[in-house]
């Protein structure tokens, strides 16, 4: 025995000399990240379907360990195996912000769009936008033509013509909230939003008609059984199917079954879905400018009064033109304000005038550190550990501004169903001058107006006024 443990410390004393000496450089853990490698974490979450924050990804074998390298000094030992948590695969995304190759206007007649023809140009898809009066045309650029060379040289077809980039917008959330038992509450008493229960109130939630452009949304999810949901299908989609994750969260917010694990806010209210986006590289999803604004349409086309957006892109000027036609049109569009980060330029279509801007605050009230800032930011709401359905099935805590819109949506439709003849302007009004003041005194670039008051917005629908 005695010689048995001096030959264990000779080879300790080898391998501490060696590994001090710099001689030998010990394996790197697996599943770690490389320092200095930026990881874009495309979607919200990788859920595989567990609930209470999803279970644990292991691996491992069995028995002793056995070195794979002769020069591992590992090799000096016989160490026994144990079970490694592993990090998921997160791999680096690059996503651009416009397609590669493509224009969309509106405003051009036959005439321009034959000239276009003869320049080079080809027409990859048309159609009809009654939001906006007229045709929406996709086109491909003559090989060789920058993007900037192309837009300017659609426009001077015609001088009433809106024309830009087909632009890429992504959801916005920010990721997954640790979550144990008893921190999985809903977080809608912040803004005195009624629970359900007798005498809370519920009797202001009447049901309305929801709009909503998302990914998609897994319909078979429990939260969503027996809901009134309607998901309209874009058609002529090449890419592929979008990831069910984001679209499902925002859905269940809305109208999640009562007594689920995930009551929606407005129960019982008819929420009309469009799936606008595609999925990019197998992990990131994106809506062109293309197809929001034919989702949009579809949205007008069946008179629905409120609309949630919880993505972002860059400003557009295709994009700009539905927007304020749809507000023309007394629809109240309800956008997230986006989490690239309080320093980052504002986000569309949040910080078009007439959209109400959502920025997102934690329980604390403090604000989501990762929220867009800015003069465009109207009104806040809870977006921080937010608890709401998983892809598959169960439910997690989420953060992101994607996720605070949908309260002030709720809140937008409970106004309607109260004053169904109120413009956007004074929807808008209605909101902020109840909200719940926060930060500086009036409005800030970080709160807006400050916190959303359901609970004077309810006590308004019931009394009428």
């Amino acid at each position: 025995m005695p010689s048995r443990l001096a030959a264990l410390s000779g080879r300790l004393s080898l391998l501490v000399a060696l590994t001090l000496a710099g001689t030998v450089a010990l394996p790197a853990p697996e599943g770690g990240f490389a320092p200095g490698v930026a990881v874009a974490l495309a979607d919200d979450d990788d859920d595989d379907g567990g609930d209470d924050g999803g279970g644990s990804s292991r691996g491992g074998r069995g028995g002793d360990w056995q070195p794979k390298a002769r020069g591992d000094l590992r090799s000096l030992f016989r160490w026994p195996s144990r079970e490694v948590r592993r990090a998921p695969v997160r791999r680096a995304v690059a996503v651009p912000d416009r397609a590669p190759n493509e224009i969309v206007a509106t405003g051009l007649d036959d005439d321009a769009i034959a000239g276009l023809a003869q320049d080079g140009f080809v027409v990859d898809d048309r159609v009809e936008i009654a939001l906006i009066g007229g045709e929406m045309v996709r086109l491909i650029v003559p090989q060789g033509m920058t993007l900037d060379a192309a837009r300017a040289a659609v426009s001077a077809r015609s001088a009433s013509a809106t024309v830009d980039f087909n632009h890429f917008y992504q959801p916005q959330a920010g990721g997954k909230a640790a979550c144990v038992r008893e921190g999985c509450a809903l977080v809608r008493h912040m803004v005195g939003w009624p629970s359900g229960e007798a005498g809370s109130g519920l009797a202001c939630l009447k049901p309305q008609r929801i709009g909503l452009i998302d990914t998609a949304i897994n319909a078979e999810h429990a939260v969503l059984a027996g809901t009134r949901l309607e998901i309209l299908d874009l058609g002529g989609g090449e890419g592929a199917k979008s990831g069910e994750q984001h679209g499902t969260a925002v859905a269940a917010l809305l109208v999640g079954a009562p007594g689920s694990r995930v009551p929606g806010l407005l129960p019982g209210s008819e929420l009309v879905a469009v799936d606008a986006f595609q999925r990019f590289r197998k992990s990131t999803d994106i809506a062109s400018v293309y197809d929001l604004v034919r989702g949009l349409d579809l949205l007008i086309q069946r008179n629905i009064r409120v609309v949630n957006l919880s993505l972002t892109g860059p400003a557009n000027r295709v994009l700009e033109q539905a927007v304020e036609a749809a507000n023309g049109r007394g629809t109240i569009l309800v956008a997230a304000a986006g989490n690239d980060g309080p320093n980052a330029e504002p986000v569309y279509p949040a910080a078009y005038e007439v959209v109400i801007a959502v920025t997102a605050v934690d329980t604390a009230g403090n604000p989501y550190r990762r929220a867009v800032r800015g003069a465009h930011i109207d009104i806040a709401a809870p977006g921080v550990g937010v608890w709401t359905a998983a892809s598959i099935s169960g439910a997690r805590q989420k953060n992101g501004t994607s996720f605070a819109a949908p309260f002030v949506t709720a809140a937008v439709s409970l106004l309607l169903s109260a004053k169904p003849g109120l413009s956007p302007r004074d929807i808008e009004a209605e909101l902020t001058k109840s909200a719940e003041d926060m930060g500086t005194p009036g409005k800030d670039n970080i709160y807006g107006w400050g916190l959303l008051n359901a609970r004077a917005l309810c006590r308004q629908a019931k009394d009428g006024k």
